[in-house]
């Protein structure tokens, strides 16, 4: 049985029947099935569903922020600006899909050659539960807009969020089996890669995960595409707006209690601006008010399950017991809820989790550097590549370090890192590969094809 626990809470929301393995192969069929007629369909017919669905979320927006606050804790504030950005990329592929997949002319000695970019079939989605309707639209929306079309098995805890997005689309006209939601566990993943209408993966969680995935799509030779995680480092050189750099960063590191893939992690400070940079980012980490979703005064819900909570709580402690030091928090505050208090750990040293590995959730590790050069070899001293960002007034300087020297899919100057349905979004190194958004995201499950006339 599936279950929506709320955070705030802990009380069962709501339980849900899980599909049967001839269900989900019965599901998985039909899906493919359909994408035999979906694939012929214009782009015209196509971005017109998909405008509808945009409209859609747009009038629904305050009871789908509702359902994601009741099954993970996100602040309704930031629930509805999910569902705003959701309706946008639905937007923006309706708009940019055909221009995209184009063909594209190339010279040769033929009588004519050009690349035909043509939908594989259907693809299978495994999204995580911290953006629960972004992290799928953000795949969905390019995918069947190219005429795929999908399946999707949600994270466990959210699988209210995973049946309204089904139904979503059933709304906005797609024919039935153009998506639809798996209520599996990830223990059914593996038949799911395996079956043989299933023609990709792509998958946003944990590493682990990934590396779980990425073995099973390889073993039957099918594409997969892969957003894991980050420990996203934020450079504050000498010359920065000290004052302005600790409101982004503290912005970037509690956004979704700090829950996100994407999220400041580390803040590798200069050490003629470190004592003033941490006067003020403690200051803006503190000011934070952690509390129930639904009030206005909260700027941070609580984490999405206890038991994630333990974990990110017992990497503050081992950090703490090889030495580093707790500015603020680092305690489990007493009362019902899976609250956890922003947090900031100095005097971090690798070999400490607070160094080597992702915190998921309110935790922030602040590192002392000597100079811009220590600033950069401690920024790529991790097994991760998503993102970073670096601060200074020097914006020659910021641009070089972000394009040339820093190792990560994604590098901004002077803000946090976030995604955008124009620029491409994805990592290197354990962060994953492949890319979501932009043209480069819609190519992803498109087989390009090499077309000569004589």
């Amino acid at each position: 049985m599936l279950k929506s626990i709320n955070p705030v809470t802990n009380e069962v929301v709501k339980t849900y029947e899980p599909h049967t393995k001839d269900g989900v192969k019965s599901i998985i069929n039909s899906v493919d099935k359909t994408w035999h007629h979906w694939r012929s369909t214009s782009f015209m017919y196509r971005g017109q569903l998909m405008q509808n669905l945009a409209s859609i979320l747009r009038s629904k927006k305050e009871e789908l922020a509702f359902l994601m606050a009741q099954e993970m804790g996100k602040l309704k504030k930031e629930g509805i600006a999910e569902i705003e950005k959701c309706a946008s990329v639905c937007d923006y592929y309706a708009a940019n899909a055909e221009t995209f997949l184009a063909n594209e002319p190339i010279q040769t000695e033929a009588t004519k050659s050009f690349v035909s970019y043509q939908p594989l079939g259907t693809i299978l989605a495994v999204m995580p539960w911290n953006f629960p309707f972004w992290q799928v639209f953000r795949f969905v929306a390019p995918t069947v807009m190219a005429g795929n079309t999908a399946v999707l098995k949600h994270a466990s805890n959210v699988p209210g969020c995973a049946v309204a997005i089904e139904e979503l689309f059933r709304e906005a006209g797609f024919p039935e089996n153009v998506f639809r939601s798996l209520l599996i566990g990830s223990n059914l993943v593996k038949e799911v890669i395996q079956h043989k209408a299933i023609k990709g993966v792509s998958l946003t969680g944990s590493t682990p995960a990934g590396k779980s995935v990425a073995a099973i799509a390889g073993s039957e030779l099918k594409k997969c595409v892969l957003e894991l995680g980050g420990s996203d480092p934020y450079l504050i050189l000498k010359d920065a707006n000290i004052e302005e750099a600790a409101k982004i960063c503290a912005s970037g590191r509690l956004l979704n209690a700090g829950q996100s893939c994407i999220g400041a992690k580390r803040f590798i400070v200069v050490e003629e601006v470190y004592a003033q940079f941490l006067e003020h980012f403690t200051h803006e980490m503190n000011a934070a008010h952690f509390g129930d979703p639904f009030d206005e005064e909260s700027t941070m819900g609580p984490m999405a399950r206890e038991d994630l909570r333990e974990e990110l709580h017992q990497q503050v402690v081992s950090s703490m017991e090889k030495g580093a030091e707790v500015v603020i928090g680092g305690e489990i505050p007493h009362r019902k809820g899976t609250y956890y208090p922003p947090t900031i750990l100095e005097n971090v040293q690798p070999g400490m989790p607070a160094y080597d590995d992702e915190l998921f959730g309110p935790v922030a590790s602040v590192i002392k550097v000597k100079d811009v050069e220590e600033a950069i070899r401690v920024a790529n001293d991790t097994e991760f590549g998503l993102g970073a960002a670096v601060f200074t007034s020097d914006i020659k300087q910021g641009e070089n370090i972000a394009e040339m020297q820093l190792e990560a899919g994604a590098c901004f100057v002077n803000d946090f890192v976030k995604s955008d349905p124009r620029l491409p979004f994805g990592g290197i190194k354990t962060s994953g590969f492949g890319r979501e958004l932009s043209i480069h995201g819609i190519k992803e499950f498109m087989n390009a094809k090499t077309v000569v006339v004589k």
